[in-house]
């Protein structure tokens, strides 16, 4: 069966051999800071010699929690029904995550923060990830709250926060570095550290090492600003010489400083920096360096992110496929009506000219509906229904569509190989698949299919990329009781994957995002008069 969402249109809108291991940290940024504006137009008028004084005041919901907590509040403008605040708020945005946003208006009477002291000019509701998905990132809701009476509607915009977005490639190399190798030459790395505001230092990345020589060149890296510095141009860039040993006991050559500003004039004679051993420097008297380290090349380069395809509007559509075979009761694998023949994908609300369901509601809705009407059966086939949706995706490739497919079902599979073989040859098209497994079976072959351990693969062909999550939905059932918390923490697990499965795409395409479209422009009205 097949229950499609209809797509969600954007808007406007993760030791000395093991570099890799502090690589990782220039690119494990938890989340897109994004900064929120907020503007009213027609808010009430609770003053009686003048318009209100509004304020704005927002609150969010933690997952499965009901209370609401303030995150803060805008400045207060005097004398306006339509205020455009300037004050913002910056948030982290989650993919993976919902984050229940309230934005509460008050009209300020004096200059008591208890917002009970203040009249309540209504509020709006509305999800983080509802502002960021809007056209143009811009999310426009009439404000509620006050019976019989009309409380004007709340404007607000998300704009994504890159002054840490960016990335460097930079390229270093060395000369006359101390000899610490008996037997040849050293074998020089570079270890860099940022300061921090207790003046100690946290590594940040290590060079590979260059083998016997006083002269190495070490290869270009990439790291990205927020890793090196978190954005602060002057922060203090301390790197650190060494000699690798095989043992681990790696010989101090020297050490020098610089920052993120000085490194960014690139190659210069401000970019050649003495490699200083205090010790050695304390001890003789006619001790100049244990050699130089010249920085030739430094290009900065502006990371993407998910959000930037969402801005250029790229869709996202989502289908979902219900196992209907006989072994549980929760469409494929089914008798159809009218003449009982078996199929392995059929819609779900019955309409295969128009499939499509209106959110989860929908869904929910057609599959019930689906249950009344078909008989379940066998048996369990994954592939075609990975293969219906990888048609889709194989006619769209140029990165304006993204197809996410949904498997609930409970682990007992029938075409184990032809299933692996669908998901090596969607490996390569724009989709993602998430299965869900339902049940007390063991789910083997779901955690294959998975692919975290080691790559799927069918004759002896690789998947070019990981594109399938497992979630076993046993693992969320709150004995506590908490349904709501075990729920958020299963929307958030399933969805988890798929910024980083849908980058690995376009990345490896070479497709970049198209520009988002113009800011909106408010429409001018012009008042007529007969003079």
């Amino acid at each position: 069966m097949f229950g499609l969402e209809k797509p969600a249109r954007s808007g406007g809108f993760p030791n000395m051999a093991s570099v890799g291991d502090f690589n990782a940290l220039s690119s494990s940024i938890p989340a897109t800071k994004v900064e929120l504006s907020v503007s009213c137009r027609n808010l009430l008028d609770r003053d009686t010699f003048s318009k209100s004084d509004p304020i704005c005041v927002l609150y969010t919901q933690a997952i499965g929690n009901k209370e609401w907590r303030e995150f803060g509040r805008t400045e207060v403008i005097d004398n306006t029904l339509n205020p455009d605040f300037v004050r913002k708020f910056i948030m982290d945005y989650f993919f993976e995550e919902r984050e229940n946003l309230r934005f509460d208006f008050y009209d300020v009477d004096s200059k008591s923060p208890n917002l009970s002291k203040h009249d309540f000019l209504g509020q709006m509701f509305c999800t983080l990830g509802e502002i960021v998905g809007s056209q143009g990132s811009r999310l426009e809701k009439p404000i509620v709250g006050i019976p019989g009476k009309k409380c004007g509607t709340v404007i607000v915009t998300a704009e994504e926060l890159g002054c840490c977005r960016d990335s460097v490639l930079m390229q270093f190399c060395a000369n006359k570095l101390d000899k610490k190798d008996f037997f040849g030459k050293s074998d020089p790395f570079l270890v860099f550290h940022r300061s921090n505001e207790d003046g100690s230092f946290t590594i940040c990345h290590k060079t590979e090492v260059v083998k016997n020589t006083l002269n190495p060149v070490w290869q270009a890296f990439k790291i990205s600003v927020r890793a090196l510095c978190n954005g602060d141009y002057d922060r203090t860039i301390k790197v650190e010489v060494y000699d690798w040993d095989r043992d681990g006991s790696h010989d101090f050559i020297g050490e020098f400083t610089t920052s993120y500003r000085e490194l960014s004039r690139g190659q210069s004679q401000f970019n050649v920096y003495e490699v200083i051993n205090p010790k050695k420097k304390g001890k003789k008297k006619k001790y100049i360096n244990s050699g130089t380290v010249t920085l030739l090349s430094f290009l900065i380069e502006t990371e993407v992110s998910f959000l930037d395809y969402i801005k250029g509007g790229t869709q996202i559509n989502f289908t979902v496929a219900i196992d209907f075979t006989a072994s549980n009761a929760l469409g494929f694998g089914a008798r159809l009506p009218p003449d009982g023949r078996v199929s392995h994908e059929f819609a779900l609300n019955g309409n295969p000219q128009n499939p499509y369901c209106h959110g989860i509601d929908g869904v929910m809705e057609a599959y019930y509906r689906s249950l009344k009407s078909v008989q379940l059966y066998g048996p369990t086939n994954f592939a075609p229904v990975i293969n219906h949706v990888a048609r889709y995706a194989s006619s769209v490739k140029d990165g304006s569509q993204y197809f996410v497919l949904l498997i609930i079902t409970d682990g007992v599979i029938s075409d184990m190989a032809q299933t692996k073989e669908s998901i090596v040859n969607a490996s390569k098209l724009p989709m993602s698949i998430i299965i869900v497994g339902v049940g007390p079976a063991e789910f083997d072959a779901m955690e294959e299919l998975d692919g975290d351990v080691v790559r799927i693969s069918s004759r002896g062909k690789f998947a070019e990329r990981d594109i399938v999550q497992f979630v076993p939905f046993r693992d969320y059932i709150d004995r506590s009781g908490n349904h709501v918390l075990s729920m958020a923490r299963l929307a958030k697990d399933v969805l988890a994957e798929i910024p980083d499965q849908f980058l690995s795409y376009m990345r490896v395409r070479g497709i970049k995002p198209s520009p988002a479209p113009p800011p909106y422009t408010p429409p001018i009205h012009v008042l007529q008069t007969q003079i």
